[in-house]
């Protein structure tokens, strides 16, 4: 027993250093220290791999992919995917899909998850192909809440992501400070408008709760470091104890009807 908890131990390690080193080299120097800290713990908790094609970094942000999900759900003894259309909410004129997908881990314990798509919410690169976009951010939804991953998955972006590696540098000497600050922010603001229909959020707490988690006046006055951190701090909470969140949210309700 005491070997087989060693070796498991010594093919973490090897994993974590692994990735690491392949990060480094894909993102060429773009790679800080939370970025890092954050792989560690996702490596060693959730057995991702970069070299399989687990998760990706992008925008400054770890996203898993519907294939990690996949090999996670296999590693973990997954025993069933069950995906159903969602009828009365599709329109396949527009476009527009809804499903639902449920995650059974084992005999008596289920997750679900739904995912939408319509061309104005999938990147061109997908275009025609929203029904299979709409199935796989369900499955992904469903896998995500049954094993506790608070980490959004590439396919359920709503804007096209843009990965830096060493051909692709962040930023170019033609580009101002003030444009990349515009660009990082609206892709927060997708970020972040992803979380609330995805969990089924109201918008306007929200963003009472994030200005004050900000510690600004408005939204619109925090730094993109402290958006990007309330961004994943409420991803996690909403994931791991959305009943807990609503609490939280429904008292900035009260207190704005103490304010008026």
């Amino acid at each position: 027993m005491k070997n087989r908890v060693t070796a498991n131990t010594n093919e973490v390690r090897a994993l974590v250093r692994q990735n690491i080193r392949l990060a480094k080299l894909s993102n060429s120097g773009h790679f800080g220290a939370a970025a890092s800290y954050r792989l560690r713990h996702l490596t060693t908790k959730f057995g991702l791999s970069l070299a399989l094609g687990d998760f990706q970094y992008l925008d400054n942000g770890w996203y898993v992919t519907h294939a990690g999900l996949l090999r996670l759900a296999e590693r973990r003894r997954c025993i069933g995917i069950a995906v159903q259309e969602v009828g009365s909410l599709c329109d396949p004129l527009s476009g527009r899909w809804v499903f639902k997908a449920t995650v059974y881990k084992n005999r008596s314990a289920r997750f679900s998850g739904y995912g939408d798509a319509d061309p104005a919410n999938v990147s061109p690169l997908v275009r025609g192909a929203e029904m299979r976009v709409a199935e796989t951010r369900a499955v992904n939804r469903a896998l995500r809440k049954a094993y506790g991953i608070g980490l959004c998955s590439v396919e359920e972006l709503g804007w096209e992501p843009k990965a830096y590696g060493p051909s692709d540098p962040k930023e170019s000497s033609s580009t101002s400070h003030n444009n990349c600050h515009q660009n990082g922010s609206v892709r927060l603001r997708d970020r972040l408008c992803l979380l609330i229909r995805q969990h089924q959020l109201d918008a306007n707490l929200v963003k009472a709760y994030a200005a004050d988690s900000c510690g600004t006046p408005n939204l619109r006055d925090a730094t993109r470091d402290q958006i990007e951190t309330f961004i994943n701090n409420l991803s996690d909470w909403a994931t791991k104890d959305r009943p807990a969140l609503l609490r939280k949210l429904n008292s900035y309700s009260r207190a704005q009807e103490v304010t008026s």
